[in-house]
């Protein structure tokens, strides 16, 4: 019966389906009608005055169904109102599932399963930050490139942290410098609110780290379509995955800009931005595919610009380019 999910009996539909279709009715007549006993069909029709679909008038009483399109509608608000209830419920009680597992000490590592769950918890790891955040940036990435707010919004968090004593130490991946518009966006106003920046060809994996007390590692299992993540707690795992991050941190090549100083030792005002980010890329040993990639600049237009800071700098090779910045302050 179609009515049964909003409360109803086969016997309160039946009955109320021929009272839509005989209006004013006895119960006698739908007795009647429905070739039933007058007794049930009573206990029936009170009930569905009760539930606001039936009135009853007159001497002797008759009945009269509710407008279908008013008193089903009611219906229906009535058990989505119910089921939103239910749903609040289902999410606290999950929540308090989630945090109660969360704080077991018996738990070394937990499994978050959802892009939400992954999300606050990254975000918490870096507001809960006493001392230290340590992070391994490496695509791919689940969300689209930060726009210029978002990346003024990271770099005012981490100068907060440096006020707070708070170090931010991020290596990145090659990768990650010629992901489209991350470093112009990301990688550099996070340089210029404090945060210490290096790179390496490759890297193990995605990884975040709270001073020396949990780390999280992201998994995407691209043939499920599944997004998973390991929240990692104080252990002999963690450990190593503080020394996994020690250990490429002394091997990573510093990605320092100058970006934070507004001019060079001798004066001279420092270079705007988008030289700033073709001298990071040309020290990260990115190739011109690679830097036109990461610009979204044709083959032509990134040696054009590439000849044209060079000539800037007087320089014939990139070598010669790289020494020149750096007795400039642009390094």
């Amino acid at each position: 019966m179609e009515l049964a999910v909003l409360g109803l009996t086969a016997d309160e539909e039946r009955v109320y389906e021929a009272l839509v279709a005989q209006p004013g009715a006895t119960a006698a007549a739908l007795a009647d009608h429905l070739e039933t006993e007058a007794g049930p069909l009573k206990r029936v029709l009170s009930s569905l005055v009760d539930k606001h679909l039936a009135t009853r008038s007159g001497r002797p009483i008759r009945y009269l169904a509710a407008p279908p399109d008013i008193a089903i509608n009611q219906l229906v608000q009535t058990r989505e109102k119910e089921l939103s209830a239910a749903r609040t419920k289902a999410y606290a009680l999950s929540e308090i599932h989630r945090n109660a597992n969360r704080v077991s000490p018996e738990l070394a590592i937990e499994q978050l399963t959802d892009r939400e769950t992954i999300a606050s918890a990254v975000a918490l790891l870096e507001s809960k930050a006493q001392h230290q955040v340590r992070v391994f940036d490496t695509p791919p990435y689940y969300e689209p490139p930060e726009g210029e707010g978002a990346a003024r919004s990271t770099a005012v968090q981490i100068e907060r942290h440096q006020r707070d004593g708070v170090a931010h130490r991020v290596i990145y991946s090659q990768d990650a410098l010629t992901w489209p518009k991350k470093l112009q966006t990301g990688i550099l106003p996070a340089i210029r609110g404090g945060e210490q920046a290096r790179m390496r060809r490759s890297l193990p994996l995605k990884m975040i780290i709270r001073d020396d007390q949990d780390a999280l590692i992201p998994f995407d299992l691209s043939r499920s379509g599944l997004q998973v993540a390991y929240l990692v707690r104080r252990s002999p795992l963690f450990t190593a995955l503080e020394a996994l991050f020690e250990g490429e941190w002394t091997q990573a090549v510093p990605l320092d800009t100058g970006a934070v100083a507004p001019s060079a030792p001798d004066g001279r005002a420092r270079p705007d931005e988008e030289t700033q980010s073709l001298l990071a890329m040309m020290m990260a040993g990115l190739t011109d595919t690679a830097i036109a990639h990461a610009n979204g600049w044709s083959t032509r237009t990134t040696y054009r610009r590439l000849q044209d800071l060079m000539t800037e700098l007087g320089a014939s090779t990139r070598f010669q380019a790289g020494c020149i910045a750096e007795r400039r302050g642009w390094l």
